[in-house]
C-alpha cells in the first residue's frame, strides 16, 4: 500500500474540502493564487529535484510507500500534492485571519 500517496492525496482533498466547505474565502478562483502556486512551483523543482535525485539523494523514499512516478529529476509526484497542500493551506489560513481582522467588533 503506498502511504504516502494515500497521504499526498488525503492531504489535497482535506484543504480543498475544508476550502469548499468550511472558509469558503474564494481562494481556489483568483488568478493570483495561481500565479503564486507556479512560483512556488518553480522553486519546488529546484530544491526538491536536488533533494530527490536518485544520482545523490539527500531525502530517500521507501519504494512500497509511493507510486513511483517521478517527474522531473527523480521528483516523486506525491512531494507536488504535499507541496500544493502544504501551500494553500497557509494561505487559506491567512485569508480567514485576514478577514477577521477586518470585520468591526
Amino acid at each position: 500500500m503506498p502511504e504516502y500517496t494515500i497521504a499526498a492525496v488525503a492531504a489535497v482533498l482535506a484543504v480543498v474540502a475544508v476550502e469548499q466547505w468550511w472558509l469558503r474565502t474564494g481562494l481556489l478562483r483568483r488568478a493570483a493564487y495561481w500565479i503564486t502556486m507556479l512560483i512556488v512551483l518553480g522553486f519546488q523543482v529546484l530544491v526538491d529535484g536536488w533533494l530527490t535525485k536518485q544520482s545523490a539523494p539527500i531525502v530517500l523514499y521507501r519504494a512500497s510507500a509511493t507510486i513511483g512516478w517521478r517527474f522531473p529529476w527523480d521528483i516523486p509526484v506525491e512531494d507536488f500534492l504535499f507541496g500544493f497542500a502544504l501551500v494553500t493551506a497557509v494561505l487559506l489560513r491567512w485569508e480567514a485571519l485576514g478577514r477577521r481582522q477586518v470585520r468591526p467588533s
